[in-house]
């Protein structure tokens, strides 16, 4: 099949035939997912502060612990994530801290 005007390359799958747009990809280093998810761990936390009571007396405090996990683990991936992109910034150097090209 023959696209008019603009011609993008195309791949046959099974039978259907798919154009493949010419866009580059996005550069995600995961720093900003790491941010709003550990965020949203937080809200959960404060959110369910207040109901501390109710939540030990029907058995499930876990879930207070739960975000306070996911908080922790956010944290760790978050640190994680801003160190792997930093790495991957600096210059990359040989054995002998020359700059590799």
């Amino acid at each position: 099949m023959e696209l008019p005007g603009d011609q993008h390359p195309q791949h046959d799958v099974g039978r259907s035939l798919y154009a493949i747009a010419d866009v580059e990809p996005l550069d995600v280093d995961g720093v900003r997912t790491m941010e709003v998810g550990t965020a949203l761990w937080l809200v959960g936390f404060v959110a369910l502060l207040p109901f501390y009571g109710p939540l030990q007396d029907s058995g499930r405090l876990w879930w207070l612990w739960t975000c306070m996990a996911g908080l922790g683990l956010g944290l760790f991936g978050l640190e994680y994530c801003r160190r792997r992109r930093t790495r991957a910034a600096a210059p990359v150097t040989d054995a002998g801290g020359r700059r590799r090209t």
